[in-house]
């Protein structure tokens, strides 16, 4: 079951690990006692690995989880896991990790250790250590979720480590999923699933071909896999529900109880209903509303108050106890406590637009693309919430891009208001061609997000320099960011206040592209007008830009930055598709006015590389005396299928070939 930490709404940002001082705080709480292993765990000594290479941690030997349900719809779930430890990083699968909450609870837990040689290690839950902070993002104030941990003793390589856990729950929803494929090979991985009479269930297995169950008795059904391939994480991947094979399951009561999930019909109306109550203005959202839209002329100026004040008014913090993991906190008690997480924000925000005549429904989504599909079963794979807005029919504007046409609510602008960053009208890169759950009244469904096009995210870099004859570079450069581009320059800027600090951007783009640099002056522009591109501009100064060998000037045509990538120069092949965070387009107009005397010799060929999902150009001329190079670069798709990721290495090298690049300048009359 996911946690109910799942519905948090923010892009990620970078957290420091706390990984070694809780490893430490639990090797010193788990010393182990001398004792015997269950005959499950020693079968385990001589069982043949999995197939693995040279660099695999460590290898599991044997899970086990049978599902039991009772009469009254309590769950069970019982576990048992198996690793042998393989190299020295592989000691982490010592490291047992279970949430609970107040729905749940953990009724045992226990593991041993099997030296290669010497005495079984044995462990208890008394030795486990509770956490309400661990794996909580910072931004969640108050939660009933907890982790429990437990370090198994002597986690070291040529050791077998194991665990059985028992855990107990009432389900808001009887949905599981079986994720029997991780980071690690899998040599045996058994699921039992034992129902009650009148129950019933349904099994859906994603990401590959189904496996039959196994009759093992009145309402057991059991289902085996052997030999399962590790995954190994690549950079640009694509999500891990989108490659690991697991099974999905959906359990259903009988009439007499509360109907099961049987859709994404069902599952969009029990959101719905979850929410419904909790859109009622108060008095005081009512003169908000109209004390923010009194002064906008328009419909749309209106909605963009609204959205303004709770992408902008209202911070981000999540409160999570029972149900509120999954259920929005009613709208008057967001507004009057000016806080609130993503569906809360969004629950808002419907409430406001209400009262204004706009409808707009709640959608369930996972921020990462490509964690829900079509083929998806219907299961809590989200961790977001945002609106579908229904635009009036004469609605039309050019800043409206998020839209697409529904065949029962017209026209739908997707808007994420917990994004402070991302203006109305507009989508994060993320969350485009994403799948979501619309909800609604009389079911919900999955619809497909728009993906905007290219040129609204994306970098346009002009400079007008010139170039001495001693080889030295000044002039002036402006830079246009839209789109998440414009929100990460914003992102990084929010809260900086020196200006030593605030140029950094700058210089990481000076840095990466010349050898030696000084910035003479960098102002910004619209750091806090989301609406407009943010801009810098700024000056620079380039000693030794052009080599001057045999009286001959090489110089390179491109300036700044670099649209080539590493990404697929690995020693080992790649495995998986290529995921793109958004589509772009990047364009560059660099502008050399040549040192009297000069002219030019040769230039770079011009370059035109269209690969379908993604297209280079570049150009390279000279006249009036000035070395004019103009490129652009378009990613189209965002997902590149393996069969086509060689193309996309090709594309790279083709860049990179272009970007080392020079002119070469001769005397004049030579």
């Amino acid at each position: 079951m996911k946690s109910r930490l799942y519905l948090r709404a923010q892009r990620p940002s970078p957290r420091a690990s706390a990984w070694l001082g809780l490893w430490l705080l639990m090797a010193a709480a788990t010393r182990g006692a001398a004792a015997d292993a269950p005959e499950w765990l020693r079968a385990q000594v001589n069982a043949p690995l999995p197939p693995h290479d040279e660099k695999t941690d460590g290898v599991e030997l044997y899970r086990e989880n049978v599902l039991t349900v009772q009469p009254d719809g309590r769950i069970k779930e019982f576990e048992r896991r198996a690793y042998r430890i393989l190299r020295p990083d592989g000691g982490s699968l010592g490291l047992v990790r279970v949430q609970f909450d107040a729905q749940s609870r953990i009724s045992a837990i226990h593991g041993w250790t099997i030296p290669a040689d010497g005495k079984v290690y044995e462990v208890k839950e008394k030795s486990a250590v509770e956490s309400s902070v661990y794996g909580v993002d910072e931004s969640i104030l108050l939660t009933d979720v907890q982790t429990k941990l437990l370090m198994l003793p002597a986690a070291r390589p040529g050791n077998i480590v194991g665990y059985e856990l028992e855990q107990e729950e009432r389900p808001y929803l009887a949905s599981y999923s079986w994720d029997f494929q991780g980071t690690e090979p899998v040599r045996e991985a058994h699921y039992t699933l034992q129902l009650p009479p009148g129950w019933d269930y349904r099994a859906v297995w994603v990401n590959g071909e189904p496996l039959p169950p196994v009759a093992a008795g009145p309402g057991r059904w059991t289902w085996t896999v052997t030999n399962v391939d590790a995954i190994r994480p690549e950079r640009a991947m694509p999500p891990w529900e989108g490659i690991a094979r697991s099974m999905a399951l959906a359990l259903f009561p009988p009439a007499s109880q509360t109907p099961g999930v049987r859709s994404w019909s069902d599952m969009g109306a029990w959101y719905y209903n979850l929410a419904r109550e909790r859109r009622t203005a108060t008095p005081a959202i009512q003169e908000r509303v109209t004390a923010l839209t009194a002064a906008e002329p328009t419909m749309l100026g209106k909605m963009r108050a609204l959205a303004s004040f709770v992408q902008n008014d209202v911070r981000y913090v999540a409160i999570h106890l029972g149900i509120g993991g999954h259920q929005p906190h009613p709208a008057g008690d967001v507004f009057s406590n000016r806080f609130g997480d993503c569906k809360d924000k969004s629950t808002l925000l419907s409430t406001m637009l209400k009262q204004i005549g706009i409808e707009s429904s709640l959608v369930v989504i996972n921020s990462t693309r490509g964690s829900i599909s079509a083929s998806t079963p219907p299961y809590f794979g989200f961790n977001h919430m945002m609106l579908a807005v229904v635009l009036p029919a004469d609605m039309q504007d050019p800043s409206l891009l998020a839209v697409v046409k529904h065949p029962k609510y017209g026209r739908l602008l997707f808007f994420d208001p917990t994004d402070h960053l991302t203006p109305f009208g507009s989508l994060g890169g993320a969350l485009q061609a994403n799948v979501g759950l619309l909800t609604g009244a009389e079911g919900g469904e999955l619809i497909e997000l728009p993906q905007l096009s290219s040129a609204a995210n994306g970098l346009q870099r002009v400079a007008k320099m010139s170039l001495d004859a001693k080889g030295v570079l000044r002039g002036d450069v402006h830079e246009s960011r839209i789109g998440d581009l414009a929100w990460e320059q914003r992102y990084l800027l929010r809260s900086t206040t020196l200006d030593t600090d605030r140029i950094k951007p700058v210089e990481e783009v000076a840095a990466a592209s010349l050898s030696t640099y000084r910035i003479l002056k960098a102002t910004i522009a619209n750091l806090q007008d989301t609406k407009r591109p943010f801009e810098w501009n700024y000056s620079l100064e380039v000693e030794n830009y052009a080599k001057i060998t045999g009286g001959l000037m090489m110089v390179r045509p491109r300036i700044l930055g670099s649209e080539s990538s590493g990404l697929l120069e690995t020693d080992e092949p790649r495995r998986y598709a290529v995921e793109f965070e958004g589509p772009r387009r990047d364009t560059s107009e660099f502008d050399i006015a040549l040192p009297a005397g000069y002219e030019p010799d040769d230039l770079p060929p011009a370059v035109n590389a269209d690969y379908g999902f993604a297209n280079y150009q570049s150009s390279t001329t000279v006249k009036d005396h000035v070395l004019h190079y103009s490129r652009s670069f378009e990613i189209r798709q965002l997902h590149v299928p393996i069969e086509k990721v060689g193309k996309l290495k090709e594309l790279y090298r083709v860049i990179s070939d272009d970007e080392r690049q020079l002119a070469i300048l001769k005397p004049a009359g030579t």
